[in-house]
């Protein structure tokens, strides 16, 4: 998962005092059809994992294709004081590759046959309401806060259902507060459809409630900060910061730093104990530096894993591991792991070829107390290769390639030792309204 700037409500509450709330949103409004847009964002996703070292009995590749439609529908708002506006979602995902021997990539649901569906679907919609600059929000919706992130990594993205605060108030910082009741998997279609498991291995329930406060602030444009705040009834309370700061050295160069850090205690019927028995209780942290020249940009980066435990999410959204460490494949987020990571990207316009990028990253974790060993120790090696055309009539059409390499002898991740992963990824966005 890609490591987001956020701010924070810390400072935020005393530098808000001195802050007028800028201009309204609500005084700007034009109204509910005038505001309104309709996007549809088509990707065609080829998946390929293959697991090096299987046993004979176990299956050693998985490998789909599929087309997937991803439509979002924003009204604006009634003018007034108070103005009310309506979203939509639309999800349809289609198979045109797949078979009984390869699939479980993640892109469709499997039947009890072992088999893909030839198609899946999902729609919701919400309700809105604005006041000022503060917007409550009910219904269906996707969410990107470090202790609530529904997950987009696969051909349709996961969706929430609940309450969501959105107050902007004054200029530069952000407030959240949520309450969710549901979370719909990336390849399923029905409510609650993600889970954590049971002390016993037993497939627990899904999400009942998640309750989320929070907010960002952005001291200026090279600082900002995070303080964030979650209950998942029966699994966690979890909390989270982050400092974001970049320092410019000279034209054309930078130096930047990011910390998170999550705090994350297990508690209710659901709650994930570690390995050794005791009950989730841990810390994870990790600090990224990264220095920018022109079109190259190096970053280095540390994790660390301590206390008892994992550090869990899922049942709380597939995306809520903004930690720099947590990479295509692997998180290295095993309990007392500690890991390393070393990147470089290149942005190829100033070699005239505009739309052009290109990634690689190694990284190695070792100390990680998993089943096998209490020094586990695994390592991944990604390369990212992104086009987006800038104009003709194909303008926004993005073609990516991104190989992943895993491996790990004492079966870290999930217990799978050697993997080779391969995605081919064409996004094609559709502003219809």
């Amino acid at each position: 998962m890609q490591v987001m700037k956020w701010s924070a409500l810390a400072l935020a509450v005393t530098a808000g005092t001195t802050q007028l709330a800028f201009a309204s949103a609500q005084d700007e409004s034009k109204g509910f059809v005038e505001d309104s847009s309709l996007k549809v964002l088509a990707r065609n996703l080829y998946f390929s994992r293959d697991f090096r070292n299987n046993g004979s009995d176990e299956q050693s590749r998985r490998e789909e294709w599929g087309q997937g439609f991803i439509g979002t529908f924003e009204s604006g708002f009634t003018q007034g004081t108070v103005g009310f506006g309506v979203d939509a979602i639309g999800l349809l995902g289609l198979k045109l590759d797949s078979g009984k021997g390869r699939a479980g990539t993640g892109l469709f649901p499997t039947g009890s046959d072992g088999r893909s569906q030839d198609d899946y679907s999902e729609a919701g919609g919400a309700v809105k309401l604005r006041v000022s600059n503060t917007v409550l929000k009910y219904g269906d919706q996707f969410t990107a806060m470090p202790v609530f992130a529904t997950d987009d990594s696969r051909l349709l993205p996961e969706v929430t259902e609940g309450f969501l605060l959105t107050s902007k108030e004054i200029e530069g910082l952000e407030l959240n507060a949520g309450h969710f009741t549901s979370l719909n998997a990336q390849a399923q279609t029905y409510k609650d459809s993600i889970g954590g498991f049971n002390d016993d291995g037993s497939k627990a329930a899904g999400l009942t409630e998640a309750n989320v406060l929070g907010g960002t602030y952005t001291i200026n444009d090279n600082l900002s900060t995070t303080l964030y705040y979650s209950k998942v009834d029966d699994y966690w309370k979890k909390y989270y910061a982050n400092v974001n700061a970049s320092f410019p050295l000279s034209e054309g160069q930078a130096l930047g730093f990011d910390f998170n850090v999550y705090k994350t205690k297990g508690e209710g019927a659901n709650k994930v104990k570690a390995f050794d028995g005791d009950k989730l209780d841990n810390t994870a942290w990790s600090l990224a530096t990264s220095y920018s020249i022109d079109a190259h940009k190096f970053t280095v980066a540390y994790q660390r894993v301590s206390g008892d435990g994992d550090y869990a999410y899922g049942v709380d959204g597939g995306g809520t591991v903004f930690l720099a460490n947590s990479i295509a494949r692997s998180d290295f987020n095993a309990e007392d792991e500690r890991s390393w990571q070393a990147r470089y990207d290149l942005d190829f316009t100033s070699f005239g070829v505009p739309g052009l990028s290109f990634m690689t990253r190694y990284a190695r974790g070792t100390g990680a107390n998993v089943e096998s060993t209490s020094n586990g120790k695994e390592w991944e090696r990604d390369v990212d290769i992104k086009y987006v055309l800038q104009d003709g009539p194909a303008k926004d059409l993005s073609l990516r390639v991104r190989q992943a390499t895993y491996r790990s002898s004492d079966g870290v991740y999930y217990g799978s030792a050697s993997i080779d992963e391969l995605r081919l990824i064409v996004e094609y966005p559709l502003s219809i309204l």
